[in-house]
Parts: structure tokens; sequence; C-alpha cells
């Protein structure tokens, strides 16, 4: 499908139609002989029109292979200031996004931006939080287990909830003592 055309799609009100440009961009950014062009222009197209992919489930549907793809060589500072936008689909894109470095084992922006965002005001931005950390800690206990262990005691509950989720009964009810320990009920 043409750049204009997806960038139809995304004008749409309709909410399944703009998931359909989406993913569309993402089944194109993955596929192996995309050119490189080509991908640039997806990763442009989705921060251009970030306008228009409002909803977590847009920004999960191609965040990790459209974003984080095109930065998988490059640098990743787009990360960062998406982390500190104001818009919270901007926010949620940061650290989605990380779920390709994460693919490959690159685990540090993953962490870097949870701490960014640990604290952010949205739901959504903690769920995501959590999720991807619990994430990185498939490939890397340690890390996970040494975030927690920083952190557990201050990030929201929501998060923490996510990020702890596979961890063993006894692990999950530690970090949760932490928490609960020094935050208000």
């Amino acid at each position: 499908m043409p750049l204009d055309e997806i960038e139809k799609l995304l004008e749409q009100d309709i909410h399944e139609a703009r998931a359909g440009a989406v993913k569309i961009m993402a089944l194109q950014a993955q596929k192996k002989k995309t050119t490189e062009d080509r991908r640039r222009e997806l990763y442009e197209l989705y921060l251009r029109r970030h306008d228009r992919i409002n909803n977590w489930d847009l920004v999960d549907l191609g965040a990790g292979r459209v974003v984080g793809g095109w930065l998988m060589d490059k640098p990743r500072d787009p990360l960062y200031d998406l982390a500190r936008s104001e818009n919270m689909w901007e926010r949620r894109t940061a650290i989605v996004a990380t779920s390709a470095f994460i693919r490959e084992g690159q685990l540090d922006d993953t962490f870097a931006i949870a701490e960014i965002l640990l604290h952010d005001k949205e739901d959504l931005i903690h769920k995501a939080v959590g999720g991807w950390v619990r994430d990185a800690g498939r490939s890397s206990r340690e890390r996970l287990l040494a975030f927690l262990d920083e952190h557990a005691a201050t990030m929201p509950r929501t998060a923490l909830r996510y990020a702890i989720e596979h961890l063993g009964k006894e692990q999950r009810a530690y970090y949760l003592r932490l928490r609960d320990s020094v935050s208000p009920k």
C-alpha cells in the first residue's frame, strides 16, 4: 500500500481504519525486503501523524516495529524526546518502541525510559512501563530485580503489579510489601 493511502486511512475517524493503517505500517516495517528508505518513510509518517495514533492499541500495534525497528541501528535520542512529551501517546510510544530492542537483548533503553516514565500521571503509561520492564526481565532477571530493588517502594502500584507478574509468589509479595511500607494505602 502506498504511503499516501496509509495516511488516508490514518485520517479516518473510524478507529478500525486507523488500526488497519498502523498494522500495515508495522507489517511493511518488519518485512526483510522492505527498503531502508521505505522504513524511514514509515517511521516519519508514524511520528508526523501521531495525532491520529491516539489510543493505546494503536501505539502497541506499531511502535515496536515502525519506531523501534527504525531506530535499531541508529541513535535513540528520539525516544527520550518522546518520553518527555506532553502527549501521553508519544510517551507510550517511547516505551513500547523498545520492544524491538528487547527482542535483540538490548535492554538499556527500556530501563532508562521506564525510569523517565515511572511516575507518569497516566495509568496507561504505568501499565506499559510495568509490562515492558517485565518483558525486559525475561532476558535479564538480574536487571529486572535491580530495577525493582531501586524503584519498587515508590513506583505506582499498577506498574509494579505488571513488572512482578512473572516472579514467584514470595518475590511478588516481597516487592509489594516494599511498596506498601512507604506508600499510603
